[in-house]
């Protein structure tokens, strides 16, 4: 009997099946199904197991202990730092600066532990390139530029790091496998062998994935369950400002941010990236919020502009915020303002582009966009935090003491908020001016007052 079976896998979403169709059912996208080739395994296996279920109470451990990347916004995205043992996933599109950024980390952490950084894209000459523009230095890091899962493996077994890299999964191919290198199966299965040698070594191990806006390739979506830590690396080719986020992370919190700007000898950390999203403009149209991304604040800029619309349908233009939510807010303005906005353009955008999440900044694109319809600055040197309720009220937010807190830092005057506790109002009294407002028709009335 033949020991090779064939399996169809759809390269999108990692879904397998017995046989073909030109449609996955599970993603629904159309000729990504691939026939690939598996070795057949015995279904029963004769396993020997020392390892005995115990009660929580005779569990012992220790405090976790990491070491630093260089970088301290990319130990904020980890949660401190890197764990030994822990396996990270940084996925982002070709030609963002995965590259960049682990090589620069690379450097840094190799002053002071053992580092090996695989490259299985590039060639020796073409790091050591980008090495010399990046001007690093290193005291024990090791290169190796190698494409098959056995010699990178026995390599990391020879030369047992404290940290080690791989740039990129999708390179890297195991050759008992018929698969193309890149394919799901192939990720997949050089991914699980990697973790296992890092768990069972106690060595740090970072793994590149790349990702493309179709999705054609196999990237981190079909790892994410595999790995401790997932972090995307995200920008555009206009902008210079680069982000980290993390979307998963047993180690610290998730939806942490850290800020980069690319220059040419490589990323530098912004230190201070509310100085970038807002330039605390008194102009009519725009507005200040504070918003957080995991356990950070940031002071971002908010601008509406507000036209006469000459088309049957009113356009809604947004960047950096949903446009779902915009419709809401404009709703809510209607009903509980008295403003027809049915017969205007609306075009919202975020100061740098910035993409937020949270439902306090409503208070602010609604400010905005009353500000740039009236041809009225809002108050000057203010800023406006606070969710807007359907039925026109303005609800507490999360994480407002350090949103208020930020405001202060960066020298804002004045905040308008929903109703505060006692205790938190009395704690920022001589510090600023906070105004509690608890509808929209009070925010507005406050904020747009010739």
């Amino acid at each position: 009997m033949s020991s090779k079976l064939s399996t169809f896998i759809c390269q999108n979403c990692g879904t397998e099946t017995s046989q073909y169709f030109g449609k996955c059912l599970n993603c629904n996208s159309w000729n990504s199904i691939v026939e690939e080739i598996k070795n057949k395994s015995s279904k029963y296996q004769d396993i020997k197991n020392s390892k005995k279920a115990i009660p929580f109470n005779e569990i012992s451990f220790k405090k976790i202990s990491r070491f630093t990347t260089g970088f301290k916004e990319f130990d904020r995205v980890l949660g401190g730092g890197i764990v030994p043992g822990s396996v990270v996933l940084l996925g982002g599109e070709p030609g963002i600066g995965k590259s960049t950024i682990v090589l620069q980390s690379a450097g840094k952490i190799s002053l002071n532990e053992k580092v090996l950084y695989v490259t299985a894209e590039e060639s020796l000459e073409q790091v050591k390139i980008r090495w010399e523009r990046l001007n690093q230095k290193s005291i024990d890091l090791k290169i190796f530029a190698e494409t098959n899962l056995s010699l990178i493996i026995e390599e990391i077994k020879r030369l047992n790091p404290s940290f080690a890299i791989i740039d990129s999964i999708q390179a890297i191919h195991n050759h008992e496998m018929q698969s193309s290198p890149g394919s799901v199966s192939q990720v997949r299965a050089c991914s699980s062998e990697l973790q296992n040698l890092a768990k069972d070594n106690n060595i740090a191990l970072l793994i590149i994935g790349h990702v493309t806006k179709d999705g054609a390739l196999a990237g981190p979506k079909t790892l994410e369950h595999l790995v401790d830590t997932v972090i995307n690396f995200e920008g555009d080719n206009i902008s210079s400002h680069r982000f980290l986020r993390s979307i998963k992370n047993r180690f610290g919190s998730t939806f942490e941010i850290g800020i980069f700007e690319m220059l040419e000898e490589g990323l530098r950390e912004i230190k201070n990236p509310s100085s970038i999203f807002t330039n605390k403009e008194n102009i009519s149209g725009v507005t200040t919020t504070i918003t957080n991304e995991g356990t950070r604040p940031l002071a971002v800029d908010i601008q509406a502009l507000v036209n006469k619309t000459f088309y049957s349908n009113p356009r809604r233009t947004t960047t950096g915020i949903s446009i779902n939510r915009l419709h809401q807010i404009l709703a809510v303005i209607e009903k509980h303002v008295g403003i027809k906005l049915s017969e205007f353009d609306c075009y919202v955008a975020t100061g740098g582009g910035f993409e937020i999440n949270d439902p306090s900044s409503d208070l602010g694109v609604a400010i905005s966009i009353l500000s740039s319809l009236k041809n009225i600055p809002p108050l000057a040197n203010s800023s406006f935090i606070g969710e807007l309720g359907l039925s026109g009220q303005v609800r507490k937010s999360n994480n407002l003491r350090t949103k208020i807190e930020e405001a202060v830092r960066l020298g804002i005057k004045n905040v308008v908020v929903p109703k505060l506790e006692e205790e938190l109002n009395n704690n920022f009294q001589n510090l600023i001016n906070i105004k509690e407002i608890s509808n929209i028709k009070e925010a507005v009335d406050y904020s747009l007052s010739e």
